[in-house]
C-alpha cells in the first residue's frame, strides 16, 4: 500500500476480502501481520548462522536456465519467474546460497506467507515427539485431548491424523465458500466473517464440531482441520503454544535471522495448518537441515528416523487425480516420488520447499499466484527440475 493514507481504491484490507484479489495479494502475502492478529516466533538472542551470498558466476549461470515446461514450451528463467507470479526463490547446493532473488512487493527481511506450507512444520514437530518417545501414534487424539472425544477424532490415531487418513464430515474446497474449509476458516478468522455471522467463536470451537464420516485409515483425504488438531495435541502434552515449539525446536536451535509470525483467532491460538509468515532464508534453514536428515552443526535437532522415515512414504495407493497426481504422503510432507527422492512442503498461491538430499539442493519459492490452487501448473515442476540438474552438474 502507497499513501498517507493510501487512498480507498489502494488500500488492502481483510475485511472486504481484498487482500486475497490480485495484485493486491502480491503486497498482502509479505504483509500479513498488518492484516491479521498474529503472534511472533521468536528467534533468539544467539547468533545467526549464515548461509553466505551466490557468487556472480552462480547467479549468472542460473540466470541464463532455459528448460521445457509441461505443455513443450521453452522457458527463459526470467520468464518463467515472471509467469509463475515468483515473489522470492533461494536455491541452496550443499549448504551453500547459489542463488537468491526477490520480485514483486517481497524484500529479504520480509516473512512471507506460507500457507500450507506450515503444515510440514506442525507435522515435523509431532513426528520428532512421536521418535522421542513422548507421543504414542497408535493411540487417539481423544487420548491426548478428551474434549475431542465426541468428534471425529475420538478414535482417529494420531498416525492416522497425521497422514491425512481419517474420515470427517468436512470438505476442503477453497472455491465453495459453503464448504468445511471455509467454515474452520472464517472460525479461526483467517478469513473475515460475513454480517450477521453466529457460528463458531474460535478454531478449537469448530474442531468440537466436527464428525466423523466413513472410517479413519482409508485412503488419503486432506483436509486442514487434522493439522489443526495436531497442534492441540503439541500444546496439551508440551505446555507450549505451537509459537513456542517453534522458536525452542527451531528458530533458535537454527540460528534463524528473522522472527517469524503465525496468524491467531480470537483466543490468541496459532493457526498450525497455514497461519505462519517466514522469510525466504529462514525457510531455506528448514529444508537444509532436512535435507541433512535432522542435523545442524553436528547437534541433532530432528531424529534422523522422522527424516528417513518421511522419505519412505507409501500409501495403500499413489494419488491418482488431481494436482498431486502421483505423489504419496507422510508427517505432512508431500513425497513427489520423482528421480530426484525429493519431498515438498507444499502452500496455496505457489508456496515451495523442495528438498532432494540425493542432488544436496534445496529450493524455496514463495509465489503469489492469483488463483490460488493452480491444478495445471506447467512451470513449476520442471524449473525446480531444471535447477536440480543444472547445480548438481
Amino acid at each position: 500500500m502507497q499513501g498517507s493514507p493510501p487512498p480507498a481504491e489502494k488500500q488492502v484490507r481483510f475485511d472486504s476480502d481484498s487482500d486475497t484479489a490480485f495484485p493486491k495479494l502480491r503486497w498482502a502475502l509479505s504483509h500479513m501481520r498488518e492484516l491479521s492478529p498474529t503472534v511472533g516466533v521468536w528467534r533468539g538472542t544467539g547468533p545467526s548462522q549464515s548461509l553466505g551470498k551466490p557468487s556472480s558466476a552462480d547467479a549468472a549461470a542460473v540466470d541464463a536456465l532455459t528448460f521445457t515446461d509441461t505443455t513443450g514450451r521453452v522457458r527463459e528463467f526470467e520468464e518463467a519467474l515472471f509467469d509463475s507470479y515468483t515473489d522470492g526463490i533461494m536455491v541452496l547446493h550443499r549448504g551453500r546460497v547459489v542463488y537468491e532473488r526477490y520480485l514483486g512487493a517481497l524484500e529479504a527481511y520480509l516473512p512471507h506467507a506460507c500457507f500450507s506450507m506450515t503444515k510440514s512444520y506442525t507435522g515435523t514437530l509431532m513426528a520428532s515427539l512421536v521418535h522421542e518417545g513422548v507421543l504414542d501414534e497408535t493411540k487417539t487424539v481423544a487420548h491426548y485431548v478428551p474434549e475431542l472425544s465426541g468428534t471425529a477424532w475420538n478414535d482417529a490415531t494420531l498416525r492416522q491424523t497425521m497422514d491425512m487418513r481419517t474420515g470427517l464430515s468436512y470438505s476442503e474446497d477453497d472455491d465453495d465458500e459453503s464448504s468445511g474449509a471455509w467454515a474452520y476458516m472464517r472460525a479461526g478468522r483467517t478469513r473475515p466473517r460475513p454480517a450477521g455471522y453466529d457460528g463458531p467463536q474460535t478454531s478449537s470451537d469448530y474442531l468440537l464440531s466436527v464428525l466423523k464420516e466413513g472410517a479413519h485409515g482409508g485412503a488419503f483425504s486432506y483436509k486442514s482441520v487434522n493439522t489443526q488438531v495436531m497442534a492441540w495435541v503439541l500444546a496439551r502434552v508440551t505446555g507450549l503454544s505451537f509459537a513456542q515449539l517453534l522458536h525452542e525446536r527451531l528458530w533458535g536451535p537454527l540460528g534463524c535471522e528473522d522472527d517469524a509470525y503465525l496468524v491467531v483467532d480470537p483466543a490468541g491460538v496459532p493457526s498450525a495448518s497455514g497461519g505462519m509468515s517466514a522469510t525466504l532464508r529462514d525457510l531455506a534453514r528448514f529444508g537444509e537441515l532436512m535435507r541433512r536428515e535432522g542435523d545442524w552443526g553436528g547437534k541433532q535437532l530432528i531424529p534422523s528416523s522422522v527424516v528417513r522415515e518421511i522419505h519412505g512414504a507409501d500409501l495403500p495407493a499413489r494419488l491418482e487425480s488431481g494436482a498431486m497426481s502421483g505423489y504419496t504422503y507422510r508427517n505432512q510432507w508431500w513425497v513427489p516420488q520423482d528421480e530426484f527422492g525429493a519431498i515438498e512442503a507444499v502452500g496455496i498461491h505457489g508456496q515451495r520447499l523442495y528438498i532432494t538430499p540425493g542432488a544436496e539442493t534445496v529450493i524455496v519459492r514463495l509465489a503469489s499466484q492469483p488463483v490460488a490452487v493452480y491444478k495445471h501448473d506447467p512451470i513449476t515442476d520442471p524449473m525446480l527440475h531444471a535447477l536440480v540438474r543444472l547445480v548438481r552438474g
